[in-house]
């Protein structure tokens, strides 16, 4: 295909190609890490995020970006690594975004130098493997005691000092509640953990319920609660009189046509109470709703029903009750059932919570309390990232010092490891090395200290204390970040700097950018009968 008919296919795209998509792709990626690089570390500055008049006031970098209008392809491509980071470790999504700008502006760097963009990716992934070795060499087994520190490290900056203490002190003990071990591994679920809202009070007053605290009340307010425990049913959906699946139309010639329908109607209703009766369930929580004939069939049977419950709530009442959801009631066995511990309901604020706890000591509530809707939601930002390090510790028990020692410790070893790899593999390990470096130096930075003299003060500390030495940003001193209690969980850092390495890769093998300049039109297909082609 010759050079003009290129040109006339690609006639409404903007294209940029080689070095050129590369400029730009690294300048996107480094608009966004400018964004969130001050929030970086327990000195790092808010940001205040307005849209359509409504105000966020965060520290978190991953609700910074999520919350910014972009539209480039590779800041988009940020953004979602730094979700991933979020979603699976619960910190370090800052992290993830320096670190892949920092790559990327090197690597950049090396590509005016003549480098191409392959041989620097195969360099970066002889780098990651040397850090992954490396991160192994450094970590440490995690004590009782550090597992709260390292909770506390992770919501370094965010909120303050008192509600960090108590909301770190909450994920710890839902955490080593929720903990269990299968198959000889221990883990915690902290999706099993529901979050509830009870506004007017301090944020102090927050507290983890052992139990599922739900909005709802009984559908009958004489049915009776259950402190001792009792079995219960989860419907996946109501209990009211059936629908014709199609329309059909009746033709009325008797009165007493519509009594009999009437009571056709109604035994259906009381068949399947009856069947839920039979059972022997004492409790009924169901996702549709409950019709005023089934709720005194229920009462008279005693059975306490609750109706609506959304199926995310349902899905918490079978985990933590053992129960499995029915479909329809005809089909319901007794193994079907779940058991629980206790029944108990609550008013805050002229709203009923029922109160249960399930026979599997698996379910929990975090009732976040707060002065305004903005403090609330930013307990629960601060509550989901504790939660998700604790249970995360749980599982994998092993801490890295915090206060940039590991990326300084990785950064040493790296440019030792450079002196050994022949050919241009080595310009690139040390561009890894040179990104890493830039982790301590923008913490400094945000605390206020000179980023160049306290980076060549921790080398040199590490070079006589070992690895273990990192800035302690209060004291504006390097020291063991073991004794300081900065410790920061392995799955954190590793995947942090596994997913920036990914990222840059993926935007080093993109050397043509192709930008359609106007929408895809619909075809103005022919409407009449003619034979035309």
């Amino acid at each position: 295909m010759t050079q003009h008919e290129h040109e006339t296919l690609l006639s409404d795209t903007k294209r940029s190609e080689g070095r050129m998509a590369l400029r730009n792709n690294v300048a996107a990626a480094s608009a966004l890490a400018d964004a969130v690089r001050s929030t970086l570390g327990p000195r790092g500055l808010d940001k205040m995020l307005v849209s359509d008049g409504d105000v966020l006031v965060t520290n978190d970098g991953v609700t910074v970006l999520q919350n910014a209008k972009v539209e480039h392809p590779t800041a988009r491509m940020l953004i979602d690594q730094s979700t991933a980071q979020d979603s699976q470790a619960g910190d370090g999504t800052t992290t993830t975004v320096i670190l892949t700008a920092e790559l990327l502006q090197n690597a950049l760097e090396l590509t005016e130098r003549g480098v191409h963009p392959s041989i620097i990716g195969r360099g970066f992934r002889m780098a990651w493997e040397a850090c992954e070795s490396g991160l192994k060499e450094i970590a440490r087994p995690m004590s009782e005691e550090q597992h709260l520190q390292a909770v506390q490290t992770s919501l370094a900056g965010k909120s303050d000092e008192g509600i960090r203490a108590h909301l770190s002190n909450l994920a710890v003990e839902a955490a080593l509640s929720l903990s269990e071990e299968v198959d000889g591994v221990a883990s915690a679920d902290a999706s099993l953990v529901k979050v509830v809202t009870d506004r007017g009070k301090q944020s102090t007053a927050s507290e983890l319920v052992h139990g599922l605290v739900l909005p709802k009340e009984k559908i009958h307010p004489q049915m009776e609660l259950f402190p001792k425990g009792g079995r219960i049913m989860l419907l996946d959906g109501g209990i009211s009189r059936r629908k014709p699946e199609i329309d059909i139309s009746l033709k009325v010639t008797d009165l007493g046509m519509l009594a009999a329908l009437n009571e056709r109607e109604l035994a259906d209703v009381q068949k399947r109470v009856d069947a839920i009766s039979a059972l022997g369930v004492d409790l009924l929580c169901v996702r549709d709703g409950i019709d005023d004939d089934a709720r005194g069939m229920l009462y008279t049977a005693g059975i306490t029903a609750y109706r609506r419950l959304e199926r995310p709530d349902l899905e918490l009442l079978s985990r933590a009750t053992g129960a499995t959801l029915v479909h329809e009631i005809s089909l319901a066995v007794e193994d079907d059932l779940g058991e629980f511990s206790s029944l108990s309901e609550t008013n805050w604020h002229g709203v009923n919570h029922l109160l249960l706890v399930g026979s599997q000591s698996r379910g929990l509530t975090l009732v976040v309390r707060g002065t305004s809707n903005i403090r609330i939601e930013e307990i629960e930002r601060c509550f989901e990232d504790a939660i998700q390090v604790a249970c995360n510790l749980v599982e994998s028990p092993q801490l890295l010092p915090g206060g940039g020692a590991t990326q300084m410790a990785l950064a040493r070893r790296l440019r030792r490891h450079a002196e050994t790899v022949p050919g241009r593999e080595q310009l690139a390990i040390e561009a890894f090395a040179a990104a890493l470096d830039s982790i301590p130096r923008i913490l400094a930075e945000n605390a206020g200290l000179s980023p160049l003299d306290e980076s060549i003060r921790l080398n040199a500390a590490q070079d006589e204390g070992g690895d273990w030495i990192g800035l302690d940003l209060f004291t504006g001193e390097p020291r063991d970040m073991a004794e300081a209690g900065i410790v920061e969980p392995l799955l954190v850092t590793r995947h942090a700097i596994e997913g920036a390495t990914e990222a840059a890769i993926s935007v080093l093998r993109i050397d043509d950018v192709l930008w359609a300049e106007q929408d895809a039109q619909e075809p103005d297909w022919k409407t009449d009968d003619s034979d035309e082609d």
